[in-house]
């Protein structure tokens, strides 16, 4: 079993028991730490992708260390101008031991389920929009508006020139209208 998982910006494949160097965390020596954004998991045939991240999957760590890298040199030079510099860096590393890599027992069903009510919704807002019509809304509500939505109103109250009016005109049609 194995996962992709995301771990101080970076994205490592892991499997349990395997030691990882990552960048610094900011976890003591001995700390267990848990990462949450995992991308993908394989056990054998099955495999989760997730979009972006598997639903209730985890991937639990000791930090074995802290350490640094090995130099690295970075060196500059332009060439018949007398310009050279000469730098090192060593980054700073943690070194984390794979305890377990897991998957919770939600399923995608709950998730298909909420879709629907939301089909739902649209359909009463739609429904919702089309009683205004009988009612015009006040002043106050007008400037609370869109303009997008000044021009569904005057466009329903019959009002011509709407595609190159501002807010500001929309609203001033709109009130002298009612």
């Amino acid at each position: 079993m194995f996962a992709i998982v995301e771990i101080a910006g970076q994205q490592f494949k892991v499997a349990k028991d395997q030691k990882v160097f990552v960048h610094r965390l900011d976890a003591k020596t001995g700390d267990n730490v848990s990462f949450d954004k995992v991308y993908l998991v394989a056990d054998g045939d099955k495999v989760s992708v997730g979009a972006p991240a598997v639903a209730n999957a985890s991937v639990e760590a000791k930090v074995v260390r802290h350490l640094k890298d090995d130099k690295v040199i970075v060196f500059k030079k332009k060439r018949r101008k007398g310009y050279r510099v000469k730098n090192g860096h060593r980054q700073s590393l943690t070194e984390i031991l794979i305890e377990s890599v897991g998957v919770g027992t939600a399923k995608k069903a709950p998730a298909s389920k909420a879709a629907a009510p939301k089909a739902e919704t649209k359909k009463t807002e739609t429904k919702k929009a089309a009683a205004p019509k009988k009612e015009a809304p006040k002043a106050a509500d007008f400037s609370s508006k869109t303009v997008a939505e000044l021009k569904t109103l005057a466009k329903e109250a019959g009002i011509e020139g709407i595609s190159s009016m501002k807010k500001a005109d929309l609203i001033a049609a709109l009130e002298a209208k009612n």
